[in-house]
This record gives C-alpha cells, structure tokens and sequence, in this order.
C-alpha cells in the first residue's frame, strides 16, 4: 500500500546564499492529523536540517509559529494539512516584514512600535503594598478582556493593507493592546498613550479594511478596537473646542 505524500513549496532565503528569496519543493508523508507546523519538523528532522523557522508552544498561545500558508496569515500549529489535500501547500514568511532566513522574520519594527504605545498599567501614583490589591468587578473585566487576548503573533501586520504601503502605521495589535489598558479602570495613563496612537501614525492611519480581525487567532478585533479608539480621541477633541476650560 502506497503511503499518501503532498507537496510543500517553502520559501527558502539565507543571505549569505542568495541574493534573493526562492521556494524549495519538499514531497513528505502526509498524516491526516499533522499541521502544517509538524510538516516543517518533518523536514527540519528528516530532509532537510537548514530549513529555519520560528515555534514555541505548539498550542496556539506564544504566536511565535506564524507564517503566510496559501498566501494566508496562519499560525502554522494550528492550521491542518488536511485542508489542503491533495493540493500543494505553499509556506513563506509573514508578509510585510523583512526576512531575516528562510521562514524567519525581522520583528524589530513590531516591537518597538508596541513598546511605543506603552501595552502595561501606568499610575500616576501607586498606593502602598500594605493597601491591598487593585480590584475590579467582572463588568470592569469584560470592558477590556477581548482586546487583552493578543498573543502578539503579527498575523494582523501580515494581513494589514496599510501596514505593507505605510510602514510607519503603528498597526493593529499595538493599537488593540493601547485600547486594552485605555480600557483598564486600574489605568491612568491614557493621556500618556493618546501622543502615539492619535499622531499621524496611529489610528487615522487605518482605512477599517477589516482583514486584521479576519486573521486573528484569537478574536480580538483590533480593527474595532481602532474604531472605538477613533470615537474616543474624536469626543476628546470636541469637549476640548466646546468645553475649552476643562474635560468632563
């Protein structure tokens, strides 16, 4: 009995080679129940030990396993062989970023961009140890709980129109990440946060082309997160003409 094969065409680049990317065709076994993460393992242990690529925990939670599959951002853990049986299945780097080897990408410009809308809980002044906990009512939660689901996997930046022409766009997940502790009643530093997100790189960037929820893993919807964002810095700047003396 002949064993099922499918073919996978990757994306093979190590600059010390080649002056620029190329695919590679690889014909392994196919297994009605691998992903196509464990199709690269296959390779990486069996064919071919060049072949570099990013993977952690193999269940959908550290984001580090993204890739373009079928011209898709998909987590490739999480993304089965078998929906593209018998056909070829095409793997490369997630889009919009440079390549750094193979399936490998540069995430420089992703970090320094959520560093710059500062993704934690910023006090103006924190109450001593001694007082207790920060408490918050599961309707306080649910306000932001959606939006802290980001796994920072950048298949949004892939996905994101806007992101590939205007490199300097602050992009989804940084935005959603802002909106999350925007949203946070322990927080206090949304002043601090709207010099980043309302500058010209920010939110008015967006054109709510969508494809970054479409695309996200996890549900949540940083292109809503933007829009409400949007409506937020929007009644801002109408109190600040209407109300000129002080924000209520």
């Amino acid at each position: 009995m002949n064993e099922k094969t499918i073919t996978l065409r990757v994306t093979r680049y190590r600059p010390h080679q080649e002056e620029v990317p190329a695919e590679q065709v690889y014909q392994i076994p196919f297994h009605d129940d691998w992903v196509v993460l464990d199709a690269l393992n296959y390779i990486k242990d069996q064919v071919d030990g060049t072949l570099s690529f990013r993977w952690s925990c193999r269940m959908g939670v550290c984001g580090s396993c993204g890739m373009m599959v079928n011209g898709e951002p998909k987590l490739t853990c999480a993304t089965f062989l078998r929906d593209y049986y018998p056909g070829e299945v095409r793997i490369a780097p997630l889009a919009n970023f440079p390549i750094v080897r193979d399936l490998v990408i540069d995430m420089d410009d992703f970090m320094e961009k959520l560093q710059a809308v500062k993704p934690w809980i910023i006090r103006e002044e924190e109450k001593p140890l001694a007082a207790g906990e920060y408490l918050q009512t599961p309707e306080q939660l649910a306000e932001y709980k959606q939006f802290s689901m980001c796994i920072n996997c950048m298949l949004c930046y892939a996905a994101c129109p806007v992101y590939g022409l205007e490199p300097r766009f602050i992009g989804p997940a940084a935005l959603a990440l802002a909106h999350r502790y925007n949203l946070d009643s322990r927080d206090e530093g949304r002043e601090e946060r709207k010099q980043v997100i309302a500058s010209s790189e920010g939110i008015w960037e967006c054109t709510f082309v969508g494809e970054c929820s479409e695309v996200c893993p996890k549900d949540v919807d940083p292109a809503a997160a933007i829009q409400r964002t949007k409506v937020a810095i929007a009644k801002d700047w109408f109190k600040s003409v209407l109300l000129p003396w002080g924000r209520r």
